[in-house]
């Protein structure tokens, strides 16, 4: 993409030469790990104008050392010219910079699209340091804020945990919430753009967020003007400055759907997509401050906070994925039960779930958390009730009527969470046909690892027979979750009584949800997250259609989930506010009909703390 937005590059350096020294302005990639000083270079020697218009991040953060990244921007007769810039880091642990204790120069150029970032070394555990930037002319970059991981006994872990960004679907009030949380680190799931046209999705844009392309993000160029102009937006800004991020990518930073081979937003004329996919996974090395591997295809990786946390990092959509089952083949095949337990079908592939066995059989953290994009938790609903949504999804996507297949849904929710009742209140009366109703179940999301069953298994039975106490975090569905994880019996066949571990999905910080499809009402909305928590057996909690983040905080004692909304993201907060949360929610009671108010928390306590619901989800009562 073309960095086509109401900020120019050519704006961003008058505005710098004009006097403007702390200019926000774009990030680079080069002088990844080892000595990043050139004594070659010098800043005095060149006399480009420069300006960064695009921020500071940080990322990937370890006990010493840490990621720290910008993007220089240039005139365009130094872009013709490919003219290389000199740029100076500095790490203090002071924020007006006068305690250096990591600096160097770099020289960044077109070939990392004037992006710079450095793995800034030698420094100290759990310690909060400022870096900052320097280019020709001394025009200097914003101060930004990280922090390294602890080692040995830590007290407490928050993470703030993110995904799905869709800069036309509204603004991003909720990085800027984010920034102002007590969050120790950002662990951002994916999509953190999209690759839409215009009227794609959303359909409408929110006044003065249009996709920069009028067409489809598919080549080098494009992809990196689409992350200009994500990083142009000062929330965008303000919370990577803040805040140091650890990151995978999900689909949309390169196409919907995608897999191995292919993405269902591929198609014939768009090119090779090997070729696309290299594109996008260079754009993303590029622009976020992640610590690039020599096989940049390879982002799976862990972090240790201390003895209390070990972090894997996971990509379930790129680097094994077979394509998805489709919901249309799994309800017509003739054996959809063989179609889902195809043990030849890969999620994470072998060689990186030996990895993670591995990770895990040599950590003795208390918590094992796994930061991956998709829902692990079992989303079976009844059938008749996915072929209604279904129906419903396909004629809103045509731009038809769909009042008759609102209706439908409506009516098979309610009539069918009523049976649920009466079965869980053991009602006598309820007869087989209407048993059935119910038990006729089929995964909701075969994208997610309900598509790929026995690999997760795979997983849960990995980390079953390691007695680990595993958290996995999700995205991808713009919608929160909290599950039980349970696995299956090797000798029963049947799920394990007990949960070996929880799930805990995010919102999304403007991608629509269920609200997309479903016009609900206040009250309509509470009924339908409570007929969808009773229908799904391991589902404990959900929010279909508000947008936010989620905060988990570590002790060693218990983990502690909470979901924080914001009220609006079509409207655009300023930048100075305090953005307001809601971490409360309202389920229907056990008759069906009483509204409760509820915290949208949860906690976990360890296999260590000897409770008979160890590693389960228990409702936080405030």
């Amino acid at each position: 993409m073309t960095l086509k937005t109401d900020l120019t590059r050519r704006s961003f350096i008058k505005s710098a030469a004009a006097g403007a020294g702390a200019v926000a302005v774009p990030m680079a990639i080069t002088g990844c790990g080892g000595d990043d000083n050139d004594d070659s270079l010098s800043l005095s020697d060149s006399k480009l104008v420069v300006a960064f218009g695009h921020g500071v991040a940080s990322g990937d953060p370890l006990s010493d050392r840490v990621i720290v990244w910008t993007r220089v921007t240039l005139t365009d007769d130094d872009i013709a010219a490919d003219k290389s810039v000199p740029v100076e880091w500095k790490v203090a642990t002071d924020e007006t910079m006068t305690n250096i204790v990591s600096s160097g120069i770099t020289e960044t150029n077109s070939d990392v699209d004037y992006t710079v970032k450095i793995d800034a070394e030698g420094l100290s555990p759990n310690t909060t340091y400022y870096y900052q930037f320097t280019g020709p002319l001394e025009v200097t970059t914003d101060v930004g804020q990280t922090k390294t991981l602890p080692v040995g006994y830590v007290e407490s872990v928050k993470l703030a945990v993110c995904s799905c960004a869709n800069y036309p679907a509204g603004y991003f009030n909720v990085y800027q919430a984010i920034a102002q949380s007590d969050a120790d680190v950002v662990i951002h799931l994916g999509d953190y753009i999209y690759e839409y046209q215009t009227g794609v999705y959303p359909v409408i844009s929110v006044a003065g967020r249009a996709p920069d392309e009028l067409s489809e993000v598919i080549t080098l160029d494009q992809y990196r003007g689409r992350y200009a102009q994500y990083r142009i937006d000062e929330k965008a800004q303000l919370v990577h400055k803040t805040k140091p991020f650890i990151c995978v990518w999900d689909d949309h930073e390169l196409a919907n759907d995608s897999y191995t081979d292919g993405a269902e937003n591929h198609n014939e004329g768009e090119g090779d997509y090997a070729d696309r996919r290299a594109a996008a996974f260079q754009a993303y090395h590029e622009w976020l401050p992640i610590r690039t591997d020599s096989n940049i295809e390879k982002i799976y990786r862990n972090f240790k906070f201390g003895e209390l946390v070990s972090l894997n990092m996971l990509d379930t959509r790129h680097i094994a994925r077979d394509q998805s089952i489709s919901t249309t083949d799994l309800l017509t095949s003739t054996d959809a039960t063989a179609l889902l337990m195809d043990s030849t079908r890969r999620l994470i592939g072998d060689e990186q779930l030996s990895w993670l066995v591995q990770e895990w059989t040599n950590s003795s953290t208390t918590w094992e958390v796994l930061g991956q994009q998709v829902l692990m938790g079992r989303m079976f609903v009844p059938v008749e009730l996915l072929l209604s949504l279904g129906a419903l999804i396909a004629k809103l996507e045509a731009g038809l009527d769909a009042s008759t297949e609102q209706i439908a849904v409506n009516t098979a929710i309610g009539e069918l969470y009523a049976l649920k009742l009466r079965l869980n209140a053991g009602d006598p009366t309820l007869t087989d046909a209407e048993k059935l109703r119910l038990s006729s179940t089929a995964p909701y999301n075969l994208d997610a690892w309900d598509g790929y069953f026995i690999e997760r298994e795979r997983v849960l039975q990995g980390a079953d027979s390691l007695n680990k106490n595993i958290i996995t975090l999700a995205g991808d569905t713009h919608n929160a979750w909290a599950s039980d994880l349970h696995v299956l019996d090797q000798v029963t066949g049947e799920l394990s009584e007990s949960s070996i571990g929880v799930e805990f999905a995010t919102s999304s910080v403007t991608s629509p949800g269920f609200d997309q499809y479903l016009a609900l009402e206040a009250a309509d909305k509470i009924g339908f997250e409570s007929s969808v928590i009773a229908l799904i057996d391991d589902l404990k909690y959900m929010d279909s259609n508000r947008r936010g983040f989620l905060e988990v905080t570590f002790t060693p004692d218990v983990a502690t989930a909470q979901w924080n909304f914001i009220d609006d993201v079509t409207v655009n907060e300023s930048i100075s506010d305090t953005i307001t949360t809601n971490s409360s929610y309202i389920e229907l009671a056990a008759d069906g009909m009483t509204p409760v108010a509820k915290a949208a928390k949860f906690e976990v306590y360890p296999y260590s703390s000897g409770r008979s619901d160890a590693n389960t989800l228990i409702p936080v009562i405030e």
